[in-house]
C-alpha cells in the first residue's frame, strides 16, 4: 500500500473478544482487523492518526481461512490480518 492511503482503509474494525477486552484493560493492548497488505508502520501511523494516541509496538498475524467444499469444488477461505497494538502507559482508547 502507498503512504498516502487514508487511515480508514487500513484499520477495518476493532476485534472485541474476552481475551482482547482483558488485554485492553490490563495491558494497554488493543486488537484490530486490518488490511492484509498493510505494513506495521502503516498500521502504527493509522492508529496514531485516528485515535490520537502514542503507539509503542505493533504485532501482526495473518490467519488463513478454512477451505470449504461446495458443489462446484473447493473454495479457499478469506485471509484475515489482525494487529495487536500496544499503547503508551498514559494513553487509552475508548472503543464503546
Amino acid at each position: 500500500m502507498s503512504a498516502n492511503v487514508a487511515a480508514e482503509y487500513i484499520i477495518k474494525r476493532p476485534l472485541l473478544s474476552e481475551k482482547s477486552t482483558f488485554a485492553s484493560n490490563e495491558q494497554k493492548r488493543y486488537t484490530f482487523l486490518v488490511d492484509p497488505r498493510a505494513s506495521k508502520t502503516e498500521i502504527k501511523d493509522a492508529v496514531q492518526q485516528i485515535y490520537k494516541v502514542r503507539v509503542v509496538g505493533v504485532n501482526t498475524q495473518i490467519r488463513k481461512g478454512k477451505a470449504r467444499r461446495l458443489k462446484y469444488g473447493v473454495v479457499p477461505g478469506a485471509i484475515r490480518k489482525t494487529a495487536v497494538i500496544r499503547l503508551h502507559n498514559e494513553d487509552s482508547i475508548e472503543l464503546f
